[in-house]
């Protein structure tokens, strides 16, 4: 069954076989692991990552023609659900310690990790993320304080995770080839991290501080605080300084005194 890809979804289909092995390889995958793909496509890397025999294997697409391509190749092998990632609850896959791989579609792709960011819970867990952006995205993700490509990605995917660079991936690995590079990152969960009553609260300060990055710090404080001087003198904040010259750590003791503050 041949397989065109849909431009409205986002589908650039995994073709280069080195590059599947070295993903499916970055999972470090064992016997009793339980896998969730997002977005398999025509089931290359599902392929691969089902060599190594996980306990259980998840899937979701979104795609109906993908879901018939993929249970007619796979059979019974896998667990398919026909869903839009961003609108499926994964607390109904009720497996912890899940491993998650994804090529994910790169107008999607940062909104995805935000999610699964906000997910992890008591009732959903993962051990860790293999995750595909365009490395323009990526570049974000992993950015620290005082360069272009620092804010807000930067700032929440770090809360949670250490995240550390496996390589670039060219556009000539995939079908219809993209026009910009591909990056594949992998994510672990923090064993100690702060913890907020909602990480919203968190989402809506780094928006309030990056809409205005160009703005000194002092013009975002006066939106978030009714009294942003005690905000200034509790974190000793030099409010001469703009978004991106603040410290991840910094944003995190802003959003615990906002939180202390609105409630």
């Amino acid at each position: 069954m041949k397989i065109i890809p849909k431009k409205s979804l986002g589908q650039n289909f995994l073709i280069d076989k080195n590059i599947i092995e070295k993903i499916c390889n970055s999972g470090n995958l064992k016997k009793n692991d339980n896998v969730l793909e997002i977005g398999p496509g025509t089931g290359n890397l599902t392929e691969s990552i089902l060599q190594k025999k996980p306990k259980k294997f998840y899937i979701i697409e979104k795609d109906e023609r993908l879901v018939k391509n993929l249970s007619e190749r796979f059979k019974n092998k896998l667990i398919i659900i026909n869903e839009d990632i961003l609108n499926y609850d994964l607390k109904l896959l009720s497996d912890r310690d899940l491993i998650i791989f994804g090529n994910l579609p790169y107008n999607i792709s940062s909104q995805i990790l935000i999610n699964l960011i906000n997910y992890s819970s008591s009732k959903f867990s993962y051990k860790k993320l293999i995750l595909m952006f365009q490395k323009e995205v990526a570049d974000r993700i992993l950015a620290e304080d005082n360069s272009k490509n620092y804010g807000r990605l930067s700032i929440f995917s770090s809360w949670k995770l250490n995240i550390k660079k496996i390589m670039d991936i060219s556009p000539s690995s995939f079908f219809p080839k993209p026009k910009v590079m591909s990056s594949l990152l992998i994510f672990e969960p923090k064993i100690n991290y702060i913890k907020f009553k909602n990480s919203k609260n968190l989402e809506h300060i780094t928006n309030v501080f990056f809409n205005q990055r160009r703005k000194m710090i002092k013009k975002p404080l006066n939106i978030l605080f009714k009294s942003s001087k005690e905000v200034i003198d509790e974190l000793n904040l030099n409010i001469n300084l703009r978004p991106q010259n603040l410290k991840k750590e910094t944003f995190y003791k802003i959003c615990l005194i906002y939180e202390k503050l609105i409630n």
